[in-house]
C-alpha cells in the first residue's frame, strides 16, 4: 500500500480495506452488522496508518470488534505495505480471567485463533509459546500481572514484543492512578511499548475515563488518536431508593427480584455482604449464586455460566465482577450499597442493557457505605516511613521474597505487594526469580501526587453521595462525572419520569429479612501455624503452634462487615468508640450465641468451667461487663483477667508484626493461675474484637501454658 494519503488510489485502497473490515465484522456479529463511523476510524488508524489509538466509548459500543477486525486484517496482510513484515499476533492485556474467556469465545466466532496465558493454565504455557513461534496464534491474551512475572518478562516478553502485530490495552483506565481502578502492573505497559518495533499499532480501550484519566492515558501512549464518543446508554433506566436499613433493602430485593426483567447482577460492597445477600435470597426461593474474590475459580466459572444460560436469576457479586463479564441481554443491575465513585458505578451498571431495549438499574445506598469506603481507603499506598523501611531491607544482589520481607515491616501481605509493584514501576526495586531486589536508583516519595489522588477519591465519594440524593437526571449526572460533553436529560430515570419502583416492602419479607440478619453467630477459626520468618525478628517460633498451646474454635456475635450486625458492632468496638457497659441487645445476642454453640451442629465438646477476660486498654469496661454477664447467665465463675503490657493498636499490621508485639505481652496473675489448676473444663476467653486473631491466640496460649486445659474464644465481633 502506498503512503500517498488523500490520493484517489489511496482512497480506493482504504475503501477496499473497509469493505474487508465489514466482512470480518459480519462474521463476528451477524450478517446485518455494520461498522460505526468511529469503529472504522479506529480500524483505519490501526491497520492502514499503524497509529496508536485511545477509544473512550460506552459499554456495548463494540470496542472488542475494533481489535478483532483489525487483527484479522493485519494477520491476513490486507493492509501491509510493500516490504513490510507480516503482522505477528495481537497481544491483548486484559484484567480478568472472565474477560479472557469471553474474548477467546468471541474471537473464535470471527475465525480468529485466540489463546491465553494466565495463572490458571500453567500446564499449557509451553504449548502456547510453541504455537506462537509457529505463527498459529492470532490473539494472545495476558493479564497485566504477567508482564512482570520474572520467567515471562525475561524469556517470553522480549520475543513477544518484537513480533507483536497489534497491542491492545483493555480497560485502559487502570493505567492511570487517577482512574477508579488503578493497577500498578498496568504501568509496566510503558516498558512493553518501548520494546515494540516502529509502526506497531496500539489500541487502548475503556468505557470509564473522565477527561483527566483520558489525558493521562493518551500521554502514556504517546502520539495517540483519541476517539471519545457519547456515553449515553439509552436502554438503562436509573433509580435510587432510600431505605432505612439492611433488612429493608434485602426485603425490597426479595419482593422485587422476580419482577425485574431477565437475569442480572446484585452488587455489594463486601464479601460478607455478597454471601449474606445470596444466602437470604436462596432462603426465599431464588436461584442466585455469590461471586467474590474468595470464591473458588471453578465455582465462579459455574456461576458465570449459570447466569449466561439464564439458569440463575442473579449473581450476587462484589466488584470482582466489575470488569470482564459479557452478557449482552443482562436485564438489571441492583446495588446494595453505593460504590465509592460515580465512575465505578457507571462501569458496573454498564454491564446491563447492551442487547435489550430496557434494563433496570437501582441503587439502594446504606448509611454504612461511608465507613466501608473509609476502610478501603486506609489500605492505599503506605506512608513514607514504611516505604523507606521496606527499601532499607532490600539489597541489589540478594533477592528477598515478600514472605521474608513481611516480618520486617508492619504491612499486611496484599498492601506490601501492591507497594512493591508501584516501586517496581517507579524503578526503585525489581522483581526477580527469588523475590525483590533494590535497584539503587534514586526514588522520591511523591507526597503531593498521593495527596491529590486521595483528595480526588474523597471528592468522588462526595459526588456519589450527591448522586444518591440528586433530583436531576441521573444519567446526565453520571455522564457529566465522566466529562461527556453531550450529556443531557435522559427522560427515563426516576427523576425524569414517573418512578417505576417505590420503597414499600411487604411485612412478610421484612420479617424474614430481620430474622435472617438478626440471627447472631460467626465462627472464630483458631490459628494453627506461626507466621513465616519470625526468626528474622528474633523469635524462635515456627511451623505448627504446639497442640498444647492452641486455642479452640470460637464464636462471636457477628462480623464488622455483616449486613445485619455490622453497623451495630462497628459503633461499639471501633478504636474511637466510647467505653461503656455492654448494651442490652448485645448482651441478649451473646446469650443466643452461647445457646447455639452449646446445642448446634458444631456444639462444644465440653461445657466451659470458667470465664476469663482479655485485658483491654481501649474498652476495659465493655469487656469486663461482657465477661460478668456471661458468668452470670452461664452460672460460671468469673476467674479474673489477663494483664497485658501491650499498648494496643497495630491490628492492621501483618501477622509477624502482631506476634512480635504480643508474644510475651500477656501475664496470668498468680490467683488466676491457682484457679486454672482447679478447673474441670475449658476456659471461656472473652474480648470485644478479633481482628488479626493473634491477640486471642497469644492470650489463649498464655492460659494454656498456665494450666488451662482448653481455651474457647468468645467476642462481640470479628473483623472479617
Amino acid at each position: 500500500m502506498t503512503e500517498t494519503t488523500g490520493t484517489v488510489a489511496d482512497q480506493a485502497e482504504r475503501a477496499a480495506v473497509r469493505e474487508r473490515a465489514e466482512e470480518v465484522l459480519r462474521r463476528l456479529a451477524g450478517e446485518h452488522a455494520t461498522l460505526r463511523e468511529d469503529q472504522w476510524r479506529a480500524i483505519e488508524a490501526l491497520t492502514v496508518d499503524r497509529r496508536r489509538v485511545l477509544c473512550v466509548q460506552r459499554t456495548g459500543w463494540g470496542k472488542s470488534a475494533v481489535y478483532f477486525v483489525a487483527t484479522a486484517l493485519l494477520r491476513d496482510g490486507v493492509t501491509a505495505q510493500s516490504g513490510e513484515r507480516e503482522a505477528g499476533p495481537t497481544v491483548i492485556v486484559s484484567p480478568l480471567l472472565a474477560l479472557m474467556r469471553n474474548q477467546v469465545d468471541a474471537a473464535a466466532r470471527a475465525g480468529i485463533r485466540a489463546r491465553t496465558i494466565n495463572s490458571a493454565n500453567l500446564d499449557e504455557w509451553s504449548v502456547i509459546q510453541a504455537e506462537i513461534r509457529l505463527g498459529e496464534v492470532d490473539v494472545l491474551l495476558i493479564s497485566p500481572e504477567r508482564l512482570n512475572n520474572p520467567d515471562f518478562r525475561d524469556n517470553v516478553l522480549p520475543d513477544l514484543a518484537a513480533t507483536t502485530g497489534l497491542l491492545v490495552v483493555d480497560e485502559a483506565h487502570c493505567v492511570s492512578d487517577w482512574g477508579h481502578d488503578f493497577r500498578p502492573d498496568y504501568r509496566r505497559l510503558r516498558q512493553f511499548l518501548a520494546g515494540l518495533p516502529s509502526r506497531t499499532p496500539v489500541l487502548a480501550t475503556t468505557a470509564t475515563a473522565n477527561a483527566r484519566v483520558t489525558a493521562d492515558v493518551a500521554d502514556q501512549l504517546g502520539d495517540a488518536l483519541v476517539l471519545r464518543g457519547s456515553l449515553e446508554r439509552d436502554s438503562l433506566r436509573l433509580a435510587v431508593l432510600d431505605l432505612p436499613d439492611p433488612a429493608h433493602r434485602l426485603a425490597w430485593l426479595a419482593d422485587h427480584l422476580e419482577r425485574l426483567p431477565g437475569s442480572g447482577i446484585v452488587y455489594t460492597l463486601t464479601v460478607a455482604g455478597a454471601t449474606e445477600a445470596a444466602d437470604f435470597l436462596r432462603s426465599r426461593g431464588f436461584a442466585v449464586a455469590s461471586y467474590t474474590g474468595q470464591v473458588d475459580d471453578s465455582e465462579r466459572r459455574a456461576a458465570e455460566q449459570g447466569l449466561l444460560d439464564n439458569k440463575l436469576k442473579a449473581l450476587v457479586a462484589t466488584s470482582a465482577l466489575g470488569m470482564g463479564f459479557d452478557k449482552p441481554d443482562l436485564g438489571f443491575v441492583i446495588h446494595l450499597g453505593a460504590p465509592p465513585s460515580p465512575i465505578a458505578y457507571y462501569q458496573q451498571v454498564g454491564r446491563a442493557g447492551r442487547a435489550v431495549e430496557h434494563a433496570e438499574v437501582v441503587l439502594l445506598p446504606g448509611a454504612e457505605d461511608v465507613a466501608i469506603w473509609r476502610y478501603f481507603a486506609s489500605l492505599a499506598f503506605p506512608p513514607e516511613d514504611q516505604v523507606r523501611s521496606v527499601l532499607s531491607h532490600l539489597a541489589p544482589d540478594r533477592p528477598m521474597s515478600t514472605q521474608a520481607l513481611e516480618p520486617l515491616v508492619d504491612l499486611r501481605r496484599n498492601r506490601l505487594e501492591m507497594m512493591l509493584k508501584v516501586l517496581d514501576v517507579d524503578g526503585a526495586v525489581r522483581r526477580s526469580r527469588g523475590g525483590w531486589l533494590a535497584t539503587g536508583e534514586p526514588w522520591t516519595y511523591d507526597t503531593a501526587r498521593l495527596r491529590r489522588v486521595a483528595e480526588a477519591r474523597r471528592a468522588e465519594q462526595d459526588t456519589m453521595i450527591e448522586y444518591a440524593s440528586s433530583t436531576t437526571c441521573r444519567m446526565e449526572f453520571l455522564r457529566r462525572c465522566l466529562d461527556d460533553p453531550e450529556a443531557g436529560p435522559c427522560g427515563r430515570c426516576d427523576n425524569c419520569s414517573e418512578p417505576l419502583f417505590d420503597a414499600e416492602v411487604s411485612a412478610a419479607s421484612l420479617a424474614a429479612a430481620n430474622a435472617f440478619l438478626g440471627k447472631p453467630g460467626a465462627e472464630i477459626a483458631p490459628k494453627k501455624m506461626w507466621p513465616t520468618g519470625l526468626a528474622a525478628v528474633g523469635l524462635s517460633l515456627k511451623g505448627k503452634i504446639a497442640a498444647a498451646e492452641q486455642i479452640e474454635p470460637g464464636r462471636s456475635v457477628g462480623r464488622l462487615s455483616d449486613l445485619g450486625w455490622g453497623n451495630r458492632l462497628r459503633a461499639l468496638v471501633a478504636d474511637d468508640a466510647p467505653d461503656q457497659p455492654i448494651p442490652d441487645d448485645l448482651a441478649a445476642a451473646v446469650v443466643e450465641v452461647l445457646k447455639a454453640w452449646a446445642h448446634g451442629e458444631d456444639a462444644w465438646a465440653q461445657r466451659p468451667a470458667g470465664v476469663v477476660a482479655v485485658g483491654s486498654r481501649r474498652h476495659a469496661l465493655l469487656v469486663q461487663s461482657l465477661a460478668e454477664h456471661i458468668a452470670k447467665v452461664g452460672r460460671l465463675p468469673l476467674l479474673g483477667g489477663l494483664t497485658s503490657t501491650h499498648e494496643g493498636g497495630g491490628a492492621r499490621g501483618n501477622s509477624a508484626q502482631r506476634v512480635l508485639a504480643l508474644h510475651d505481652a500477656f501475664t496470668v496473675p498468680a490467683e488466676l493461675k491457682a484457679e486454672l489448676s482447679t478447673l474441670s473444663g475449658p476456659v471461656l476467653l472473652v474480648d470485644d474484637l478479633v481482628d488479626s486473631g493473634w491477640t486471642m491466640t497469644l492470650a489463649g496460649r498464655a492460659l494454656r501454658r498456665a494450666g488451662a486445659g482448653a481455651v474457647m474464644p468468645l467476642t462481640l465481633a470479628v473483623a472479617n
